[in-house]
């Protein structure tokens, strides 16, 4: 009795759909920080500063970088819910979380460090897997652009 291995395929749609599903899951997350911090970044920056007392950062820095993550977050999140300029938004947003880590295990928050891991780990699937991002302003755009360019 011979047995025949199985391949693993995926379905290119069945990709596209996760894709569109999860990028919507981690814009929604961001724009919602964002639109909750957005209205009171002065009370988010005092909360990061207290927050990041024991640790080596000027608060300078920290109220800075502080006051431009809700601004950040609000706009990739946007971006990232729209698919339009995704790859910008997917590279800003894990530069984000560098700079975020650096803050959080700089006062040895090993839980939010564990977080901050999951979301660099969406956030690189979903930069390598580019390619499936077809249900978006980005696909609509280089299609149309291409569909212009045959026409000339």
């Amino acid at each position: 009795m011979t047995h025949s291995p199985r391949t693993f395929k995926l379905n290119r749609t069945d990709v596209a759909i996760a894709y569109v599903l999860l990028r919507l899951l981690i814009g929604v997350n961001f724009l919602n920080h964002g639109l909750t911090r957005i209205g009171n970044i002065p009370g988010f920056v005092e909360s990061m500063v207290k927050a990041m007392e024991a640790s080596y950062f000027p608060e300078p820095l920290v109220r800075i970088n502080a006051f431009l993550v809700p601004i950040v977050e609000l706009i990739v999140g946007g971006l990232l819910i729209l698919g339009w300029q995704t790859r910008i938004a997917l590279i800003v947003t894990s530069s984000l979380m560098v700079i975020l880590m650096l803050g959080v295990t700089a006062v040895q928050n090993w839980q939010a460090a564990g977080d901050q891991l999951v979301y660099g780990l969406i956030l690189f699937i979903l930069l390598a897997c580019r390619s499936f991002n077809t249900v978006s302003v980005d696909y609509w755009l280089a299609k149309k652009t291409s569909a212009s360019e045959r026409s000339q």
